[in-house]
């Protein structure tokens, strides 16, 4: 019998964490369609950091389900997701400092050669051949990413946006289906996150793509579809232009009144909270 492919790669339903006497996370629901770019957005201290755990596998959600291709998570660590076709950076660079940056990113296509976690930095278990294949991949992916002439760096030895390619490259070289993307214009220069905007676009050729991210130009500019959550709640979802005209997104951000005219007469922009924090002091 032929089988229908699920409409959507990820989906979150009903999802609550506490933490204690702490509600962090309150029936949430999100959805990430195959080959879409999903943003996920609010002021400080809204949930974002721990939506984006619960999706990632690090955090088991207190009540609701997750969803991968239909089916229960893989598993909750790195390793399974990374099976499974699912990869994340992180707002840290997370990168080893003692491996130059080209066996850097030949841990993130370990799984296509079938090795555990780790099995290139311990040795075991890697056959010559696999090395050599994954060193060809991650050098191919650098070269994608502009950075290749700097394969045989040490990560601190590079300016920091140089890093964040690497980190970027190390998620992507394993080709996976969804790319979960925590904060990567983080540090970026104008000019940095341009090129990044159009890297992301380029993502959605092969991948899906959630982006958690405090830029809203950035999230405004590459996002299908945007969630955007306050105090553990999503408040308002739908396509850019849907969110950024939504009076609710502007209470969350600015502290204004849904039904307050702004003071000049003309609509206040969501792009006014670009660091996300609240106007009205409730930022955690």
């Amino acid at each position: 019998m032929k089988t229908t492919a699920p409409e959507h790669l990820l989906r979150a339903d009903g999802v609550t964490v506490r933490f204690g006497g702490l509600t962090a996370l309150e029936d949430v629901g999100l959805h990430v369609a195959p080959g879409s770019v999903v943003g996920l957005i609010g002021p400080n201290g809204a949930g974002k950091t721990t939506l984006f755990n619960v999706l990632s596998g690090v955090l088991r959600p207190t009540a609701g389900t997750i969803s991968w291709k239909g089916q229960p998570p893989p598993g909750r660590r790195t390793h399974h997701l990374a099976k499974a076709g699912i990869a994340r950076t992180f707002q840290g660079l997370n990168l080893f400092p003692m491996m130059p940056v080209i066996a850097n990113v030949m841990v993130g296509a370990d799984r296509l050669a079938g090795g555990g976690p780790f099995s290139l930095i311990s040795g075991l278990g890697r056959h010559h051949k696999d090395e050599r294949e994954l060193r060809e991949r991650a050098l191919a992916t650098l070269e994608r990413f502009g950075i290749a002439e700097y394969a045989a760096r040490l990560p601190g030895t590079l300016p920091y946006g140089v890093q964040k390619q690497v980190a970027l490259a190390r998620a992507c070289v394993g080709e996976p289906e969804l790319l979960l993307l925590d904060e990567p214009a983080g540090g970026l220069s104008g000019r940095q996150m341009n090129a990044l905007a159009e890297q992301i676009r380029g993502f959605s050729r092969d991948m899906a793509v959630v982006l958690v991210e405090h830029h809203m130009d950035l999230v405004m500019d590459v996002c299908d579809h945007i969630f955007v959550l306050d105090f553990g709640k999503v408040i308002s979802a739908g396509t850019p232009d849907q969110v950024r005209a939504d009076p609710v997104v502007t209470q969350a951000y600015l502290g204004t009144p849904a039904d307050e005219t702004p003071t000049d007469g003309g609509p206040v922009a969501v792009d006014q909270g670009l660091n996300g924090t609240r106007r009205n002091g409730a930022a955690r």
